[in-house]
């Protein structure tokens, strides 16, 4: 098949695996049942390729979405936040001591593959530093990629199934009438915000530009509106077949072990994340659901749809994955350099 009809076969099965979570009022339905629809055709060996080309357009219509719930009362909370990314910064040293013995001893890994395979950054900035430092790939892109999926899922699955949260639907709810101007000023938010976000090369250009130009747009009051519904489950469904179709080219019987071990770590670090998120209550007052979601690492911009869809501080939750990532991208190859040395001295 023409890579053309490949991306549009997967898109087609994401659809329908979005829609049919819809219906049965599973969480987060459009992503998830994307993903899962997707994933399941990937190792089943489907002739499908996922739509790589169209995940910045659509991480921007997600970051100019969360951007939209910035408001002047954010600033009022902005100081109590140093206390809670001090834990964040704690958090992520013990993630780090635990789950990399985990993934050495129990995933038998070699120690390069099991660092950066264990460290709580993203997906992409793990498999270059990884590469870069000798570490076999294949075992760090399963373990990232496992542990977004296996925690988007699970803590969707929480707040719906346990907590009885609609997680999901009326994510532009509340948000201001769309008006030309509005759908401009959203428009430009997206264009120039991944256009400043990969000339000044922050992490997720094509997610944070947008998102930070369209939280200026909202917390100056020049916009009340947030992008229309129909454009954000569009969106959710390219972003749940492109998680999906990286599985491509992976057996079954290869998943399924690395499946187990991803379970192990995810469990581990969420079980640190709530330990962590106790914390925060205590020092600066942030509510349990809030502080898991800023903790759980389940990708930046996928823990920031939950937060909107439960209603949570989107702000909260935005700034401390950002600086979990910015904290693993300069930390974990000091402390990697660090740690041969001290192995090679004699």
């Amino acid at each position: 098949m023409p890579p053309l009809a490949r991306h549009c076969l997967a898109l087609a099965i994401g659809a329908a695996g979005g829609a049919l979570f819809y219906a049965l009022h599973l969480p987060l339905p459009w992503m998830l049942g994307a993903l899962f629809a997707t994933m399941a055709a990937a190792l089943a060996r489907a002739p499908i390729l996922g739509p790589n080309r169209l995940r910045p357009a659509v991480v921007a219509v997600i970051g100019v979405l969360l951007g939209s719930r910035f408001t002047p009362e954010i600033l009022d909370q902005a100081g109590a936040w140093a206390g809670t990314l001090a834990i964040l910064g704690i958090y992520g040293a013990m993630v780090a001591a635990v789950v990399v013995p985990f993934y050495r001893f129990a995933g038998r890994f070699d120690w390069v593959t099991a660092y950066f395979a264990g460290m709580p950054g993203g997906l992409t900035e793990m498999i270059e530093l990884g590469e870069a430092n000798g570490a076999r790939p294949a075992p760090i892109i399963l373990a990232h990629s496992l542990r977004i999926v296996l925690t988007i899922a699970l803590i969707a699955s929480w707040f719906r199934l346990v907590q009885g949260q609609t997680v999901g639907t009326g994510m532009t709810a509340g948000a201001g009438a769309l008006t030309w101007l509005d759908a401009l000023l959203l428009l430009c938010s997206a264009v120039i915000g991944s256009l400043l976000g990969r000339r000044l090369r922050i992490p997720a250009p094509d997610f944070l530009g947008p998102l930070v130009l369209s939280a200026a747009l909202h917390l100056t009051g020049l916009t009340e509106s947030a992008p229309p519904g129909l454009l954000v489950t569009v969106a959710q469904v390219l972003l749940g077949t492109v998680l999906g179709c990286r599985f491509l080219g992976i057996s079954s019987g290869t998943v399924a072990p690395a499946a187990a071990l991803a379970l192990g770590a995810t469990l581990l670090t969420l079980g640190l994340a709530l330990l962590a998120g106790l914390a925060m209550g205590r020092v600066a007052g942030i509510a349990p659901d809030q502080a898991l979601l800023a903790l759980a690492p389940g990708g930046l911009t996928e823990m920031g749809l939950i937060a909107l869809a439960i209603h949570a501080d989107v702000a909260f939750v935005a700034l401390h994955h950002v600086a979990r990532i910015l904290l693993v991208i300069v930390l974990a190859p000091l402390a990697f350099r660090l740690l041969r040395a001290r192995r090679r001295a004699p």
